[in-house]
């Protein structure tokens, strides 16, 4: 084609490059077959290959427990397809959305443009209801890694599957014996026939329903039973729930869907690469093995250096790289995976022959674990580290509850020991660690880029399941701003009682653990509680990156921030950068329902309540029989202050009508008169929780009253009883029980000051 100097010139496309030739200047030189040859040549040895998977989304039912449940499956199964490349490959990737309702698909630890991250309404928007969308990129990295819906809760039912890169045979990093051994994509999952919106909904009830399930609600009859009353009274003291290991009870565990699979093709003296990714929304997973030791080799995705353990604990959506032998020909060896909360396990048996089972996981010692809280706990929330340096999971604050390593007696160990939480120190068994990891090349950042620190807390309140980082949720923020080529710093400090594994999209971190220029390349940092961990990364692909807390329902309740960059150009797939920004905050606003009634022998007693992040809006209603004819409304409207929410201001109003015959005029606590027959008052209050869990509410109202409240709802008593009690200044006073029968269902009993005594059955949701 003509160019403006009147010579002919041809464009070549290659490898994202544009080479112009000057024809005419060819031909005089007599070169052009030459520079032919050499295009040619060059198309050849770096065109990139184009590997094509389309992806058909639908909703399936399944049945891993008895009953069918709705889930989600692409191409016709759960976990979704493994989806393989090479190193240098083109992805091209059709997903085909055949829901009634929106989706998307996160390339977990990928480097890629940012509008192929696969975060609605951060790096695209959603995928409609029955439409296609096509993810292309290229793939410049290799490793173990995995995908998964961005949307909503729709991980837990099924969209997650493995996204494996290969080396290439001739790249430098090509390690004989290791990347050459034949491999087996493994998902660890789990599975619950509760609908994922359902569990939130839970979880932002303090429901104790999972615990129950779990066996683990660490009453005061377990207390006695097991000589820890006094930690169960500190613990309440200090206004603490029981202690979590795990947020969720899981009906199953399953590897690459299934409970329990078997590879029979092996035989003695082989060994197998299992790559490993935990797509579990909120269990971590014990990897054992009954063959013998567990060689790690890689991490999310980027090699380690060769390590020899018994055992090592995966977090929600970190993946590793392990090899394991085969002992000998006649028998099957368990690879065993169990969740943290050692309920549940599912495994894989490799090789063909007797089944050789690894070691069952002993129960997890929870009033142990509840005394080592209650020393670390302050009166006012906060964590007392006692001058403990913990990091890199080398010190475990949980090891006190494991019974392989300190017996049934508590350790030895003086509170002044720094060993007495590394599990390394304590027993024969070698559990992997952080500080054990590697990298065979040299991950230092460029030297001459200047740093930017950052210090996050990570913060969260149990009793309501708010999950933030500096005390505030993602919906309380703005995104943090940085330079394309700045390396950035992150210092992070667990200020909670649960662990975290926190994900940085679109970047591999170095974490800082003592191997110097050899610190290993991570995309995900596990940071058990009171732990602080630094990380590092060089700021080099412009777009907004999402880092956030990998517990799906951490995440969903605000724990995470977005890292933008200074100056970036639009991103074509966000039409409206403002509209989507909101509709991204709004995920950790909702509002969670809550109802709850007793229909009981004297009466009918009951509350709502719809409740977010730091709303609340509660109503309670009473309805008498026999001796005390009428009813009772009071509703609230208020908001939770502070860093663990003690404290709860708000208005509403009490609406009252009794009929009891000639209304009796009593005084109340502060002399004030009510004829307890007419109500109709605003008022103000303020709720304040006590040590023990003891809820004080003071309340002013329109009829210049007083009234303080005294009252205690859920007091443990065994497995599945509980008990509750409120006296207020009126004089009016009710305590009750309830034996748990179902998650939605009790049998109560209890005494109230106008009703009387009442049988009943209470219903919940």
């Amino acid at each position: 084609m003509p160019s403006n100097s009147g010579r002919c010139k041809l464009l070549l496309i290659l490898k994202h490059e544009i080479i112009k030739v000057d024809i005419q200047n060819l031909l005089k030189k007599k070169l052009l077959p030459i520079v032919c040859i050499i295009l040619v040549s060059y198309h050849h040895s770096n065109a990139q290959k184009l590997v094509h998977y389309d992806l058909t989304i639908k909703d399936t039912l399944v049945n891993f427990t008895g009953k069918a449940k709705r889930a989600i499956a692409v191409n016709g199964q759960i976990p979704m397809p493994t989806l393989t490349f090479t190193e240098g490959d083109t992805a091209e990737i059709v997903v085909h959305n055949e829901l009634n309702e929106s989706t998307s698909l996160h390339w977990h630890g990928l480097f890629l443009p940012n509008k192929e991250d696969g975060v609605p309404y951060l790096t695209q928007m959603p995928i409609k209801p029955h439409t296609t969308h096509i993810y292309r990129f290229p793939i410049i990295q290799h490793g173990t890694h995995w995908y998964h819906s961005h949307s909503g809760l729709q991980e837990q039912i099924g969209m997650y599957g493995s996204f494996i890169m290969n080396k290439k045979a001739n790249d430098k990093t090509f390690r004989k014996g290791i990347d050459d051994l034949p491999t087996i994509p493994i998902v660890l999952s789990e599975w619950t026939d509760y609908k994922p919106e359902n569990v939130h909904r839970m979880l932002h009830n303090a429901t104790d329903w999972f615990g129950v399930k779990k066996k683990s609600t660490q009453s005061y009859i377990e207390a006695i039973q097991k000589g820890h009353f006094k930690t169960k009274i500190k613990n309440e003291w200090k206004r603490m729930l029981s202690m979590d290991v795990s947020d969720v009870y899981y009906d199953k565990l399953l590897m690459n869907g299934k409970n329990e699979i078997q590879f029979s093709n092996l035989k003695a003296g082989d060994k197998v690469r299992l790559r490993i990714s935990n797509a579990g929304a909120s269990s971590y997973f014990w990897l054992t093995y009954a063959g013998g030791k567990i060689t790690v080799v890689a991490n999310d995705g980027n090699d380690v250096e060769p390590i020899e353990v018994d055992r090592l604990i995966v977090a929600v959506s970190e993946t590793y790289d392990v090899i394991v032998t085969i002992p000998n020909d006649s028998t099957a060896y368990e690879f065993l995976a169990t969740s943290e909360d050692r309920v549940n396990s599912t495994s894989i048996f490799l090789g063909n022959g007797i089944k050789q089972v690894a070691s069952t996981m002993p129960r997890l010692k929870y009033f142990e674990g509840m005394k080592m809280m209650n020393d670390m706990m302050k009166m006012n929330g906060r964590l007392d580290d006692m001058g403990m340096n913990m990091s890199l999971n080398q010190m475990d604050m949980n090891v006190v509850m494991y019974p392989e390593i300190t017996g049934d007696a508590k350790p030895k160990q003086s509170d002044d020991d720094p060993n007495r939480y590394n599990a390394n120190a304590l027993a024969d068994i070698i559990t992997l660690n952080y500080a054990m990891l590697k990298s065979p090349q040299n991950t230092s950042l460029p030297r001459n880029a200047t740093v930017k620190t950052l210090r996050f807390e990570l913060t969260g309140n149990m009793n309501r399941y708010v999950w933030s980082m500096d005390n505030k949720v993602i919906s309380e923020t703005y995104k943090i701003l940085i330079k394309k080529g700045e390396n950035i710093r992150m210092i992070i400090y667990n200020g909670s009682m649960m662990r975290h594994p926190m994900h940085l999209h679109g970047h591999d971190f170095r974490l800082l653990n003592g191997q110097g220029e050899h610190a290993p390349l991570k995309n995900i940092v596990d940071i058990m509680p009171m732990e602080t961990d630094t990380l590092e990364f060089n700021a080099n692909e412009e777009g907004d990156w999402f880092f956030h807390c990998h517990i799906l329902y951490h995440m969903m309740s605000g724990m995470g921030r977005v890292f933008t960059y200074e100056n970036q150009a639009p991103n074509p797939y966000i039409p409206n950068p403002k509209y989507a920004y909101r509709k991204l905050k709004a995920e950790d606003r909702k509002f969670h329902f809550m109802a709850q009634n007793d229909f009981a022998s004297n009466g009918n007693d009951g509350e709502a309540m719809l409740q977010n992040t730091r709303w609340k809006l509660h109503s309670e209603w009473r309805l008498g029989y026999h001796d005390m004819h009428g009813y009772e409304v009071e509703t609230h409207f208020g908001r939770y202050l502070g860093r663990n929410q003690f404290a709860f201001p708000y208005i509403g109003f009490d609406f009252r009508y009794r009929k009891m015959g000639i209304a009796p005029v009593e005084k109340n606590l502060f002399g004030q008169y009510d004829t307890k027959d007419m109500r109709n008052a605003v008022c103000i209050g303020f709720v304040y929780t006590l040590p023990m869990l003891v809820l004080a509410d003071i309340r002013f109202d329109t009829d210049k009253r007083i009234r303080l409240q005294l009252m205690r709802e859920d007091i443990v008593i065994a497995p599945r009883v509980r008990l509750h009690f409120m006296v207020n200044s009126d004089f009016e006073y009710m305590a009750g029980a309830k034996y748990i029968l179902g998650k939605n269902v009790s049998l109560t009993t209890h005494y109230d000051s106008d009703m009387g005594f009442g049988l009943g059955i209470g219903v919940n949701y």
